[in-house]
């Protein structure tokens, strides 16, 4: 087990589209467990492959850590089939570190995916889970959440988003930022 270096704004992978899985890699199994540790140490409800530097199509959610009814999740090769209403809310990103903005989400969603076990799923989110999934589904199609804020409210954080990609360009991670 290890925790793994969470890329920030301005790296190259979190700005790509990640191909859909094929095939998992024979480690997957170990990949899994460090990315829920590296989350968890990081207080995260959701860390995609690419925060990581993994050029994989999926992520890792425990919406149990708002409430305790629902259950952790593996969503590999996600989709969004359909979306509708619009919640606007706070969010934040470990890829983001200190920064916080107010994020138009659709309220509902019906998600495709697969699981651990390789059935594909569709399923319906709502409310924080599905602000969660459309986030993580976000970053592996190499957008994050300021790319969804308006350009105004953009422009007030531009020097912070600069001072991030110009970590990024020297070869920090989230962990080395004050």
């Amino acid at each position: 087990m290890a925790i793994l270096p969470i890329y920030i704004y301005g790296s190259p992978i979190l700005h790509k589209k990640v191909a859909p899985m094929v095939e998992r890699p024979k480690d997957f199994d170990r990949i899994l467990i460090d990315m829920w540790e590296t989350m968890y140490d990081d207080d995260g409800i959701g860390l995609s492959a690419n925060q990581v530097g993994l050029d994989l199509r999926f992520f890792v959610a425990d919406f149990s850590l708002r409430d305790k009814k629902m259950e952790r999740v593996v969503i590999i090769n996600p989709e969004i089939i359909s979306a509708e209403g619009e919640s606007i809310e706070e969010e934040g990103c470990l890829s983001l570190p200190g920064i916080r903005e107010q994020v138009p989400r659709a309220e509902k969603i019906v998600l495709r995916y697969e699981n651990v076990d390789h059935q594909v799923i569709e399923r319906e989110f709502s409310g924080f889970p599905a602000r969660v999934v459309q986030h993580e589904t976000d970053h592996l199609n190499g957008r994050v959440f300021t790319d969804r804020i308006s350009s105004l409210k953009r422009s007030f954080i531009k020097s912070k988003l600069k001072r991030l990609a110009e970590k990024a360009a020297s070869g920090k991670f989230a962990k080395d930022i004050d």
